[in-house]
């Protein structure tokens, strides 16, 4: 009897916090499997509106009004890419857990900005940039929250006409 229980000791020991920590990872890549399916569906309904990066406009447009508009997320760390993060910061080099994250958080930010330029009427934006923030992190105890903000931002344009 003593022998089961220290199998069950080990069980609940060793093997149940691995099962949680592979369910953590497992729902954790499904969630953001769904979130890049849904951001390549919301991507294939805004073609036709530019958004670049250029600080000027081509000179064939020419604009009735302007504004500026803006898009951010704010994405967390799961627990399983902390705890990979931390042990690559051992050693140094790329952090790849880390990589979707913040492609989940680029696209997803420069979809809302293109969304709301979108409902305000607007036909193009330029002069997009980017700004990440990180807006908390996990203290040494573990506790708070770490995550990214991700924020995208340009001039969106009515177009009165184009030559051309």
């Amino acid at each position: 009897m003593e022998d089961f229980f220290e199998k069950l000791s080990m069980f609940t020991n060793f093997i149940w916090p691995l099962l949680l920590l592979a369910g953590a990872y497992l729902v954790g890549s499904i969630i953001e499997k769904k979130h890049f399916q849904s951001i390549r569906k919301r991507e294939d309904g805004l073609h036709g509106i530019p958004v670049v990066s250029f600080d000027t406009m081509p000179e064939d447009w020419r604009v009735s009004s302007s504004d500026m508009v803006t898009g951010s997320i704010v994405i967390s760390l799961d627990y399983f890419k902390r705890v990979i993060a931390g042990l690559r910061g051992l050693i140094g080099g790329r952090i790849k857990t880390y990589e979707p994250l913040l492609e989940r958080a680029r696209r997803e930010a420069l979809l809302r900005m293109t969304e709301s330029a979108r409902e305000q009427g607007y036909d193009a934006i330029f002069n997009v940039r980017l700004e990440t923030s990180r807006l908390a992190n996990a203290g040494r105890d573990g506790k708070g929250t770490a995550g990214v903000e991700m924020l995208a931002f340009g001039t969106a344009v009515k177009l009165a006409s184009r030559i051309g």
